[in-house]
């Protein structure tokens, strides 16, 4: 059972966070969802979802949006550093960081875990395990070029929520999940979420 880290942070795009969500749970991976107080409020403002800053609070109301198996849904509070995923012999398979706010881009470059988000992604970088970072922004100045260059350079892969439009999207949903689809390839794990290029639709 692949167990992934799952962050939404304060970016446009929660949407991406929770589709990614919903498909890890329905294909039996365990889920560690991190949700930021920035990615709460873009939560609320484009998905209607009032959600806890508490992580139990947080997981309830998760495992309820989800219809999820207690199993494999849990979530932990921002400032939460005794969650199992902040330390390296309890660390995740992979990290998403979907949407990535420019913000957490440069605090997450630079090493500070100052929250749990940061904390994770620094142990899944060291442990020198997947992170993926799907940033939700533009244009992009330099600083933030300079960020995601050193996150590539340390071993992320940064995956732009740049939707395709060779398969002829169809609604707003085609458009998300082919980015999500996109994060599951780096995953290495199956999906049908878009069809491929030279495949029928």
């Amino acid at each position: 059972m692949k167990h992934v880290a799952v962050a939404i942070t304060g970016a446009s795009g929660a949407v991406y966070g929770l589709r990614l969500v919903d498909e890890l749970l329905k294909q039996r991976c365990r889920v560690s969802l991190l949700v930021s107080g920035a990615g709460r409020q873009v939560l609320a403002l484009e998905q209607q979802l009032d959600w806890s800053d508490d992580g139990a609070e947080l997981e309830q109301q998760a495992r309820r949006y989800f219809h999820a198996d207690p199993a494999l849904l849990h979530c932990y509070a921002e400032q939460d550093f005794t969650a199992p995923v902040a330390s390296g012999s309890a660390a995740a398979d992979a990290m998403v960081v979907i949407p990535a706010s420019m913000g957490s881009v440069g605090r997450i470059a630079c090493a500070l875990s100052s929250n749990l988000i940061e904390r994770v992604a620094d142990v899944v970088l060291k442990e020198r395990r997947p992170l993926i970072m799907v940033p939700r922004e533009t244009p992009l100045n330099t600083l933030h070029l300079q960020n995601l260059l050193t996150l590539s350079q340390a071993g992320a892969v940064i995956l732009p929520a740049m939707p395709a439009f060779y398969s002829q999207p169809q609604s707003m949903d085609d458009l998300v999940d082919f980015v999500v689809g996109k994060v599951l390839d780096s995953l290495g794990i199956s999906h049908a979420l878009f069809t491929r290029w030279g495949e029928d639709s």
